[in-house]
């Protein structure tokens, strides 16, 4: 990872967009990768992509999702302070005394999530549980709903944390929003890989990054719908389960650092997944891998049933501590998903065919 590339990622990560709001990090992802790009596109609700001419019409489409979860504001009291709803799966367990950026009309406003001092709480603590997000309360600095107003915030505002990017020993970077800001940071960089080889791909490129994955996968419905692609990868992260307190028999066995997760079943095509296997052998990726019994819980499961089906799988990135501030993830991992996608893609030949046969 170059100063540039840390620079995007960076900027990707700090930049709040919350599931609904996507479009100030669309806008950031969509210049940097439109340098590499042949053109670059948005829809109505926000989901962009961008496309790469190849030597075929057939498509390959590489899938992110944009958004991030968060919470929303539910109602303002006479005394000023703010109650939330969640934007996706937000943790409440790990709200209290937390800062918010919250998303008002005059720009983006500070607050904090109230934290009851402990000394008050004492009574209460052997039987404390996480507090119920209606319980939760923000102190934007105002005295009464009026100055509230004043502040340029009204109910439907969303608000994302502060907590922004850092990076820990032995490559590990944490932040919010790495699930799945990383997505679309790895797409960007497979797109410029791709456009700097040698040899024009076989597939043209589209590199999605979708809106509105944390509540049900809509954007990615409706972009695949509209882009009709041949083939599909999938990209998200996975939860790695090498914490404490964790058991890979509930949960299976996930490695921080032990490179990026194939998943086997449901909406995962076999063929497409052997390519990816094959394709990381002979460019001596290291993989683990995932079962799908039911689903995979991405945009996977929205993209390969529309229309006829499209031929798809999920590549994860391995992630400590997802929905939190401190989603950690391993940069080796980051860069070996990024060859694992390029080679997929250059690897690729105008007569591949992902179909089964019943001879």
């Amino acid at each position: 990872m170059n100063s540039d590339d840390r620079a995007f990622l960076h900027r990707l990560l700090e930049t709040p967009s919350p599931t609904g709001f996507e479009m100030p990090g669309q806008k950031v992802w969509a210049d940097w990768v439109g340098r590499h790009a042949t053109t670059v596109k948005c829809d109505a609700y926000g989901s962009t992509w961008a496309t790469l001419r190849g030597a075929t019409d057939r498509v390959v489409m590489l899938a992110a999702h944009a958004d991030e979860i968060g919470f929303m504001i539910k109602h303002i009291d006479d005394r000023g302070f703010l109650r939330l709803d969640r934007v996706g799966g937000s943790d409440t367990a790990t709200a209290r005394g937390r800062r918010l950026h919250i998303l008002g009309d005059k720009g983006p406003v500070s607050g904090i999530i109230g934290n009851t001092a402990i000394h008050l709480r004492r009574d209460d603590l052997g039987a404390e549980k996480a507090p119920a997000i209606h319980d939760l309360w923000v102190d934007v600095g105002a005295s009464s709903a009026a100055e509230v107003a004043k502040l340029g915030i009204r109910v439907g505002h969303p608000a994302v944390y502060q907590d922004g990017p850092m990076e820990l020993a032995h490559k590990r970077i944490v932040s919010r929003a790495l699930d799945n800001r990383i997505g679309g940071y790895i797409i960007a960089r497979v797109m410029r890989n791709v456009a700097a080889a040698k040899k024009k791909p076989a597939y043209t490129l589209v590199c999605l990054n979708a809106i509105q994955e944390e509540i049900g996968g809509h954007g990615a419905i409706m972009a695949t719908y509209r882009l009709q692609p041949d083939l599909c990868v999938c990209l998200d992260v996975t939860h790695a389960t090498d914490t404490p307190g964790l058991d890979p028999a509930k949960h299976g066995k996930v490695l921080l650092g032990g490179g990026p997760t194939l998943t086997h079943g449901t909406a995962n095509h076999p063929l497409v997944v052997k390519r990816l296997m094959d394709t990381a052998a002979a460019a001596k990726v290291p993989v683990q891998h995932e079962a799908s019994s039911r689903f995979t819980g991405t945009d996977t499961d929205k993209i390969f049933h529309s229309r006829e089906g499209v031929p798809s799988a999920l590549v994860s990135l391995p992630l400590r501590c997802m929905h939190s501030v401190v989603e950690t993830a391993h940069l080796d991992d980051v860069e070996r998903t990024i060859t694992l996608l390029t080679r997929f893609v250059l690897g690729l030949k105008s007569g591949d065919a992902f179909q089964q046969s019943l001879s």
